[in-house]
């Protein structure tokens, strides 16, 4: 299977391009990775408030944008990068088969709702069995990729009952509005965009289905080397957490133009979906982890089983990891 090959090449080519800086000077760099879609570790860049926490111990911090979360976490096993911003529950799945080593550091709870099947305001489509014979836009590997397995699988249906189109969430919303799908499987701040400016209708949404946690990771040596720059981390995105809850507004007016100039009320709404309360990874956390993998290599996703629980887990506070 190409998959981990073809990852190293985004990650190598986004090294080549530019993007990164040379590991010569990354000593007394911290790294970070994100996706536009990281919400928390973007209000933490806009606001500077990790710059503020690592200055006293002469840490300055870099950013890196990635497309999305696989070529971010293959950079990160690459050495490329330190830190993992959040990643859908899928993606450290795909890593981990690849054999990366990489250390979970923090996650956030459960976001059912933040990921959804959406189709037209005047589609015909009522139920999940409906769905048979469609064509379905979904993004490979994201969390979506999982909630459309888990759909199928409560409405008797399979991958092979439908034709998938895998498509970045970009291209999905083209299709989408252009007619050429007939659902598209997003998350938000996507979902709550297409319901405001498209009208779309959610057919099913994560509830009882798929719990969508988002993690955060960190290269293993980093994580031995320097625990106490995770744990500044790992308090800076529980207080941001927490803010973002208690002050939607404001936080929409961060987020909105980093979000392709989104309206506060549809951020607001996107955001009310999530429960970005910042937690510790324990092991007995990642059973879900365990039923995506497994779920991932039934669909022939996978090139081999993968123990989700063969991980090592940082643990905020102690100054150590755990396997």
């Amino acid at each position: 299977m190409a998959y981990p090959k073809r990852l190293r090449h985004l990650a190598l080519g986004l090294l080549i391009g530019g993007v990164l800086p040379s590991l010569a000077s990354a000593e007394q760099t911290l790294r970070i990775g994100y996706q536009k879609s990281s919400t928390l570790l973007t209000l933490l860049k806009a606001r500077g408030t990790l710059e503020q926490r690592l200055q006293a111990e002469g840490i300055r911090v870099s950013w890196h944008e990635f497309p999305s979360g696989l070529p971010l976490l293959e950079a990160l096993n690459l050495g490329n990068v330190d830190l993992s911003a959040d990643v859908a529950d899928t993606v450290p799945v795909f890593t981990q088969a690849a054999g990366a080593q990489l250390t979970y550091f923090a996650r956030e709870a459960p976001s059912p709702a933040a990921q959804a099947i959406l189709v037209p305001a005047n589609s015909p489509l009522k139920t999940l069995a409906d769905l048979k014979g469609k064509r379905v836009a979904v993004t490979k590997a994201a969390g979506s990729h999982y909630l459309l397995i888990q759909a199928l699988a409560k409405a008797g249906l399979s991958f092979k009952d439908i034709s998938p189109a895998y498509l970045i969430p970009a291209d999905g919303r083209a299709a989408f509005e252009n007619g050429k799908v007939d659902a598209w499987v997003t998350w938000d701040p996507y979902v709550a965009s297409a319901q405001r400016q498209q009208h779309a209708r959610i057919l099913a949404d994560g509830t009882e289905l798929a719990s969508y946690q988002r993690y955060y990771l960190a290269g293993s040596e980093y994580a031995k080397a320097h625990p106490q720059v995770l744990d500044q981390v790992y308090q800076a995105l529980r207080e941001i957490g927490g803010w973002t809850k208690a002050n939607p507004a404001a936080a929409a007016r961060v987020l909105g133009p980093l979000w392709g100039n989104l309206d506060s009320v549809t951020v607001q709404q996107a955001n009310a979906r999530r429960s970005y309360d910042v937690q510790p990874v324990k092991l007995d956390n990642l059973a879900e982890q365990q039923r995506i993998a497994d779920a991932f290599y039934r669909e022939g996703l996978l090139p081999k089983a993968v123990d989700a629980r063969a991980v090592t887990v940082f643990e905020p506070g102690a100054a150590h990891l755990k396997n």
